[in-house]
């Protein structure tokens, strides 16, 4: 097995290129830039960053910065932001063509955020957890094919 790119202080990196969808491309070909591995925003600017991602169709980079967010939220909040990482998560299952991880993701984001019925932040849990709901059910009835683009898309905040 290959060993994994590690920064200074041993914590596992991952230095490959990506594409547009978060995939590693091999060594040395040019990939679309990914978020810093330390990347520390403040929550507003976190849902700020990953909103224009999601606008641009960018959710697996969406994902990076709500990851980021998760990792330094207070305790109380972490489940909420790893909840919105696997909400942009599954939106990039879809646009990878992943059925089964599609659902898989975003089931877990309607788990995890619907356990904050007054979220922090005015991050709209209620219409998010609903909007995907939504997608499942439209990808067990009538497949990815389906789902536009501006349906991966949703408002962050209320």
């Amino acid at each position: 097995m290959a060993e994994r790119d590690r920064d200074e202080q041993g914590r596992a990196r991952n230095a490959r290129p990506r594409d547009a969808l978060g995939r590693p491309l091999p060594y040395g070909v040019p990939g679309i830039a990914t978020m810093p591995d330390d990347l520390d925003l403040p929550p507003e600017d976190s849902l700020r960053l990953a909103q224009k991602l999601l606008d641009e169709g960018r959710p697996f980079h969406a994902h990076e910065v709500l990851e980021a967010a998760w990792k330094s939220a207070p305790e109380r909040d972490r489940e909420l932001w790893k909840g919105l990482a696997q909400l942009a998560v599954g939106f990039t299952h879809v646009r990878r063509g992943n059925e089964k991880g599609a659902i898989t993701l975003l089931s877990r984001a309607v788990q995890r955020i619907s356990g904050y019925p007054d979220p922090p932040h005015g991050i709209a849990a209620a219409r998010l957890t609903d909007h995907a709901g939504d997608l499942i059910d439209r990808i067990e009835r009538d497949g990815l094919q389906s789902i536009t683009a501006a349906r991966l898309r949703p408002k962050l905040k209320t």
